[in-house]
């Protein structure tokens, strides 16, 4: 038995596909016949598009959800809560030596 190919769709075909299937009146099933697909993969890229996973719908409306810009989010979101705790802590050190010199 032969291994079946997996086709590759481009971002544009895939967001395509999942806009004209959430219009009203229209199914899964029937957007999936006009395209030649299978009405699972519309709801297998859906599913894909709500993770915006590393390899699947890495912008949406202009902004860029892919794995390099989520790690440097991560990473400022961690230096912006280490500055925070810097920050309290200078001002408790600088409440009690100002204690001190009453």
């Amino acid at each position: 038995m032969a291994r079946k190919k997996h086709q590759h769709y481009t971002e544009e075909f895939r967001t395509e596909a999942i806009k004209r299937s959430e219009q009203p009146g229209v199914t899964q099933a029937q957007v999936a016949k006009e395209l030649g697909i299978g009405a699972q993969q519309i709801s297998n890229w859906k599913r894909q598009f709500t993770r915006l996973s590393e390899k699947q719908f890495n912008t949406v409306d202009g902004v860029d959800y892919s794995k390099q810009e989520s790690e440097e989010l991560r990473k400022l979101k961690r230096e912006n809560k280490r500055l925070k705790e810097e920050m309290e802590f200078l001002k408790k050190v600088s409440a009690y030596f100002a204690k001190d010199q009453e």
